[in-house]
């Protein structure tokens, strides 16, 4: 089996206000450029779509279950228009046996959040599916640049971190307190487990597919490497 890398897809990528048709055809030929070297997991997050939900339901004041309901069937949502992007009409999978028994099907899998695990976003599923595969390299795709000192959107000074061990960024993330459809480079749930498992981790400016290609190419590339 080749060796396999999972990707986890924004949401702010796939749908920043509305669908970005053009985004995600470029996404599409530049994942088949590794797919003749890697086998591919694609992990879809819930982005603004899960987001505008999740506050309609706040204005009743339901349950916290019923948040994470909402940001789980969204990730699903746009995991079924990723998969129909890449001509894919496979059931998504939903269970990390399924997502297994798909790749050695096809050499790409795309799925969203993995059952109902209310404390985690997809970035979680897909370091969960990461460690499961034993994959090469988890990458998240965002909208920043990587991991940055201070939040760059408000900060001018703000400086990228261009390597950062597991356990100091553990400890970043942990200084935030979880809340389903959050906002950040990396849920907790996912900071453990690739702490956990020792899984290389690159947090990287998904729309910027040509800096990304340099990643795999061995060349001089801006992000954060967790590792």
């Amino acid at each position: 089996m080749k060796k396999v890398i999972v990707f986890s897809l924004g949401g702010s990528l796939i749908v920043p206000d509305s669908v970005d048709y053009r985004y995600l055809h470029r996404f599409k030929l530049f994942v088949k450029r590794l797919l003749t070297k890697y086998n591919v997991v694609i992990v879809t997050g819930g982005g603004k779509t899960a987001r505008r939900y999740i506050e309609g339901l706040k204005k009743e004041k339901v349950d916290d279950k019923f948040y994470s309901l909402v940001g789980i069937m969204a990730t699903k949502l746009n995991a079924r228009l990723v998969a129909g992007v890449f001509g894919l009409n496979e059931q998504i999978p939903d269970r990390l046996s399924e997502v297994r028994r798909e790749l050695n099907k096809h050499n790409i899998v795309v799925c969203g959040a993995l059952g109902f695990q209310p404390n985690m976003t997809s970035d979680g599923d897909a370091a969960e599916i990461a460690e499961y595969l034993k994959a090469e390299v988890f990458v998240n795709l965002t909208n920043v640049d990587g991991l940055y000192d201070k939040d760059p959107r408000r900060y001018k000074n703000s400086k990228i971190i261009e390597c950062i061990s597991y356990k100091d960024f553990l400890i970043q993330v942990n200084k935030i307190k979880y809340k389903a459809g959050q906002h950040f480079v990396l849920d907790q749930a996912a900071a453990k487990i690739i702490s956990r498992a020792k899984i290389k981790t690159l947090i990287i400016n998904g729309k910027k597919l040509d800096n990304l290609f340099k990643y795999f190419n061995k060349k001089n590339f801006l992000g954060t490497v967790i590792g």
